[in-house]
């Protein structure tokens, strides 16, 4: 997701995607480790929309 976008959204909408990104993250954790994933740079873009999701919340605070 970009940050352009994140931007746009409203405090309680960016703790909903954190939280959906985070969710998401450790289903690929836990995926990971029993079974090879097919889309393994998709951890890496999880981790980094966390932190533009942070950052952005930092931001507006």
């Amino acid at each position: 997701m970009k940050i352009k976008d994140l931007r746009e959204l409203s405090l309680e909408d960016l703790g909903k995607k954190e939280q959906d990104f985070r969710e998401d993250l450790f289903k690929l954790k836990f995926q990971h480790g029993i079974r090879r994933l097919e889309n393994p740079a998709r951890l890496a873009q999880l981790k980094k929309d966390i932190a533009r999701v942070l950052t952005v919340i930092a931001e507006k605070q």
